[in-house]
């Protein structure tokens, strides 16, 4: 390389450099807010924002109140110091509060006798701004990084962490929370072993995963099970069954399935709690479980009893793995701010921490591969997915090759 290159490259290394510290010492203060279902890490972040922040940097942080709705209803926020975070990463939830109704996007404004949906992110902005926000911080999964995507659009500088037991935000290879899931899940599942044997039943457990199946498949691989099932693949209630039944016939006299609550029988459609609503608005799922359940019993004539994680899945002290993974996503969203770098979101890619934009993070949701590495693995276990080209364990289709 010729001494000129070096010397172009490193000057501009240091325009670089030097922009960079002109943007960062205009920041004073910066604000986070925690959006969507809670999970355990999300009072970890926080922790790794103020400290970090407060530290490092010399930021004022305000903690934002009940995600986007404390910054339309009220403006409900208040001072973070180190004193207020300390030993905050072995709690489960979120101190600041969080909420998964009412979408700015689509937000409910009652309009004379009727209620009309409208996007209400111009009144977010202009909250931010009075408050004197100069950056904010936003902790959440895929609507909460929606709406960040849009604040930002309209002039807000952002930044993004990923948060979801779902695991299904793109650009990261892992969520913070997911871990944390998983093992609960696994946990159930053990648990759910011995009773299932000592009864010689069928006991099937339901866990989350509206759209994607990775906390089933995960925890039913760790845990045991014979069969899982999940939104990605339509499953075959008769290949299930036929697996369940010729597990009998051959000396196994329990069997364990863990089903995704987004899971959906060939032919059929997902199993509400709750339907969607007309105007647009998710419906609760629940009921798969059962469903999957009573069939099971029916077609085999076995004792067939249903477990349902909910909202258990979400509870609790963090992993250890989420702990850690939370704090350096903490840290190094504020060197993003430090950095000048808006727009973007951290995350993880193999063993690193990295950042992508947040519009790309939103493009499409992360779903388990139907013949990835994942599923080609728990089918070599001789598990069933309940699909209908489903092979043999140990038939030459069933092997990888890639």
């Amino acid at each position: 390389m010729s001494a000129r290159v070096k010397k172009a490259r490193t000057g501009k290394k240091k325009a670089a450099a030097k922009k960079s510290s002109r943007k960062s010492k205009k920041i004073k203060r910066i604000a986070i807010l925690t959006g969507g279902g809670d999970c355990p890490g999300l009072n970890a972040v926080i922790r790794a924002v103020v400290r970090t922040a407060n530290l490092l940097y010399g930021y004022e942080v305000y903690g934002i109140e009940d995600g986007f709705d404390g910054l339309l209803n009220g403006r409900r926020h208040r001072r973070l110091t180190t004193k207020d975070v300390r030993g905050l990463q072995v709690k489960g939830g979120t101190i600041l509060g969080t909420s998964n109704r009412g979408n700015p996007l689509n937000y409910p404004v009652k309009t004379g006798d009727r209620i009309v949906f409208k996007n209400v992110t111009g009144d977010i902005v202009k909250n931010i701004r009075k408050l004197g926000i100069d950056v904010l911080i936003a902790v959440g999964g895929d609507g909460t990084m929606k709406i960040a995507q849009a604040v930002f659009e309209k002039g807000i500088p952002v930044v993004g962490v990923p948060k979801t037991i779902d695991n299904d935000l793109a650009v990261t290879d892992v969520t913070f929370g997911y871990n944390s899931a998983v093992t609960c899940a696994t946990d159930a599942l053990d648990k759910l072993h011995t009773t299932a044997e000592s009864h010689h039943r069928v006991l099937v457990l339901e866990v989350m995963g509206r759209d994607c199946g990775w906390i089933a498949l995960e925890s039913g691989i760790a845990g045991g099970a014979d069969v899982i099932l999940i939104p990605e693949i339509k499953f075959d209630l008769n290949k299930v069954c036929d697996h369940i039944y010729n597990r009998k016939v051959s000396g196994s006299r329990f069997s364990i399935a863990a089903v995704a609550e987004g899971a959906c029988p060939l032919g059929g459609k997902k199993v509400y709690e709750k339907d969607p609503g007309a105007d647009g608005t998710p419906g609760r799922l629940g009921g798969i479980g059962r469903w999957v359940a009573e069939r099971i019993s029916l077609c085999t004539s076995i004792d067939t009893r249903v477990a349902v994680l909910g909202h258990l899945q979400r509870g609790g002290i963090p992993t250890t793995f989420d702990r850690i993974l939370a704090t350096r996503f903490g840290v190094e969203a504020v060197n993003l701010i430090a950095r000048g770098e808006f727009g973007r979101m951290v995350c993880l890619r193999g063993r690193k921490i990295s950042n992508g934009t947040i519009k790309s993070a939103v493009k499409m949701l992360k779903v388990v591969d139907p013949h990835g590495q994942m599923v080609l693995t728990a089918e070599a276990l001789g598990i069933t997915l309940g699909r209908p080209d489903q092979a043999p364990p140990g038939h030459p289709d069933d092997r990888h090759t890639g």
